[in-house]
């Protein structure tokens, strides 16, 4: 290798991680998360979002106005390559689904994305904690990369990439054409180099202390993380 022609650094001690099992749960103190299932989850699913079409604006899919509608399109992903998880409030029941995404093992890269949350879980801990645990499988599984996509015109979507410590990466214009519609496109990402800060950050937000009596927060994750991102959303 000449200084001219530099390479990256050697990936040492390096293994090809696991892809997520189909039978995959994920336990937190407000939700759980377990293989979304059309006969267990649709309906209840279909009843917590409602007629509300503003959730599927910015979706590939949707809206689905009947729940034999939705339960046909939870059928049909059920064994894609995508993992979809249900997730749920443990008060509640099933409030939303995630899923896991473009999972390429030999690079050590797996997104999360199909982010569906019924207005109930919006906003919430159980919301936040639901996210967490999804990342803390793929980093301690040994994938070096957790990607978030979204619409660019999605800033909500944005937003929560940002306060969940995703580093903006840019947009990719004209990425995709979906609904009919131009798409373009804004990553954001979390390594492992990244995860440990990130991890420990969210220990402190998620933790019982953090909040008061009414359930107001006392720090907010925004400020636990803005300090590990590398780099900021110039939009949000």
């Amino acid at each position: 290798m000449s200084q001219d022609r530099p390479l990256g650094p050697p990936v040492e001690n390096w293994q090809v991680p696991p892809a997520p099992p189909r039978d995959l749960v994920l336990e937190g103190r407000q939700v759980r998360l377990r293989p979304l299932r059309a006969d267990a989850h649709a309906g209840l699913l279909h009843a917590a979002y409602g007629d509300r079409d503003w959730l599927w604006d910015y979706m590939p899919v949707g809206p689905f106005h009947s729940a034999p509608q939705y339960h046909r399109w939870v059928r049909s992903v059920e064994e894609g390559p995508s993992v979809f998880l249900t997730i749920e409030d443990r008060q509640k029941g099933p409030l939303g689904v995630a899923s896991y995404l473009n999972i390429v093992p030999e690079n050590g890269s797996i997104e999360v994305g199909n982010i569906t949350f019924a207005p109930a879980l919006q906003g919430t801990v159980a919301a936040t904690e639901a996210m967490v645990l999804m990342m803390n499988w793929a980093f301690e599984a040994g994938y070096r990369r957790y990607e978030w996509k979204c619409n660019a015109l999605n800033l909500p979507s944005r937003r929560a990439a940002q306060r969940l410590g995703f580093s903006y990466e840019g947009v990719f214009r004209q990425h995709m054409v979906v609904k009919g519609r131009n798409r373009d496109t804004a990553w954001f990402a979390i390594t492992d180099s990244d995860w440990p800060a990130l991890k420990e950050a969210y220990g402190v937000w998620l933790s019982p202390s953090n909040f008061d009596e009414a359930g107001r927060q006392r720090e907010r994750l925004s400020d636990l993380t803005r300090l590990v991102r590398v780099t900021s959303d110039p939009e949000v």
